[in-house]
């Protein structure tokens, strides 16, 4: 167990250390702006920190028993884990997997996205190189879906923790539910930001800014659906719009700006057909919708039915769809039409927030805060299409997600039986 917590500490000095290459890596290969970049790994240091504490903390508990002997869960390595990472946060989205999983004594493979094989792969297997990991422990295998097959299917796996898109993830479930392996799968989102009546309108749409275009919108917690009340409809939509406007667009590698790129030309594309898809249905552009090279302008559509594809899909980009409501109960009626539950926040006075909460099914709900947010010691995932469940963070979900319990029963000696 000391070993394993020595590994862990050195490899967040490591990520300090060395910072500025793994942010620039993370600016050139998932386009990333900065600031982005350097919350990323700053995760990452945060992460290895956080599980240097796994290999020590307790692995079971006593358990009563009727027979005259002691009684014992333990919790014991599930074996060999094979984490598939996404490209869009690939950095801290493989390690929130391949940190736990080692600091609980298992063996771990790792299949980046091969859009961002180095920052989400090579980036880590280096690090826990450096970081004294015996050899053979943590493999690293890019590649395409074959692979990502592959290490789902191959024997020797017990464990498969995914992040990544809902379709892919419900294959990988039922794949693993054949194969009886466990599946820990963190999906999509369309998450709401509720904006209540009496709430700060300036201090709402820099939240709902932030939750919208942080990454461009391609975090599973983006803000996809902003729910404001009729109050302030009119006057938040407008604030929204002002700072989507002001927001510069390029390429992070050469200039500061707010947005990078978008993935892939094909992502790109698909954006944009959401947006003037939902047009063409009746919604009003109030700023952007507009392709600017790699990268799509930081948008606001209002107008919206919730039939339109820009309010019932994962856009997976800069958009930010809303709408108004009258009642606290009509709020709740909106957040929860949905196939996903992972992620919500709710501005404004807190006793009505937590009134709303209590109604709202999601993994996470953030008062006055807006929906994307993390940390290593919390709990991470969601309900419905978002996954299943909080299989991330924090010593208990990390414990139960990475290990197998095992009974174990001791007598002073051996007992009578009446055969």
């Amino acid at each position: 167990p000391q070993q394993r917590a020595a590994v862990l500490r050195r490899a967040g000095e490591l990520f300090t250390e060395h910072a500025a290459e793994v942010e620039q890596w993370l600016v050139r290969e998932a386009g990333s702006v900065r600031t982005k970049a350097g919350f990323e790994v700053g995760l990452a240091v945060g992460e290895c920190f956080e599980c240097a504490g796994l290999p020590t903390h307790p692995q079971g508990e006593v358990l009563t028993s009727e027979e005259a002997r002691w009684s014992l869960a333990r919790r014991r390595p599930a074996g060999v884990v094979s984490v598939i990472a996404p490209f869009n946060f690939p950095l801290i989205l493989g390690l929130r997997s391949v940190a736990p999983a080692l600091a609980l004594g298992n063996a771990v493979l790792l299949k980046p996205d091969p859009r961002t094989a180095v920052s989400g792969g090579v980036v880590i297997a280096r690090i826990f190189e450096e970081a004294g990991l015996p050899a053979g422990v943590l493999h690293l295998l890019p590649g395409d879906g074959a692979v990502g097959q592959a290490v789902v299917e191959a024997p020797e796996v017990r464990v498969v923790s995914f992040t990544g898109s809902t379709p892919v993830g419900r294959a990988i479930g039922e794949r693993a539910g054949r194969l009886l392996k466990r599946a820990h799968l963190e999906l999509g989102g369309n998450n709401a930001l509720v904006v209540l009546p009496g709430a700060d309108v300036h201090k709402a749409a820099s939240a709902g800014a932030f939750g919208s275009y942080l990454h461009q919108g391609q975090i599973c917690m983006t803000t996809g659906r902003h729910i404001v009340h009729e109050s302030l409809l009119a006057e938040y939509t407008a604030a929204l719009a002002a700072k989507a406007e002001a927001l510069p667009v390029g390429d992070p590698a050469r200039e500061d700006v707010a947005l990078g790129p978008i993935i892939d030309s094909r992502q790109l594309e698909r954006v944009h057909g959401i947006v003037t898809e939902s047009v063409a249905a009746g919604a009003t552009l109030a700023a952007g919708g507009e392709i600017a090279g790699a990268c799509y302008r930081a948008t606001v559509l209002t107008g919206l039915t919730t039939d339109m594809p820009a309010w019932r899909e994962e856009i997976f980009g800069p958009v930010a769809p809303v709408i108004g409501f009258s009642t606290l109960e009509e709020a709740a009626r909106i957040v929860n039409d949905c196939e996903y539950g992972l992620s919500v926040g709710i501005l404004g006075d807190v006793g009505t927030a937590m009134k709303l909460a209590d109604r709202i099914d999601s993994g996470k709900v953030h008062i006055n805060e807006q929906t994307v947010s993390d940390e290593p010691n919390a709990p991470f995932g969601g309900v419905k299409a978002s996954g299943t469940g909080s299989r991330f963070g924090g010593a208990a979900a990390n414990v139960e997600a990475f290990t197998e319990t095992q009974w174990v029963t001791v007598r002073p000696e051996i007992a009578d039986y009446p055969f």
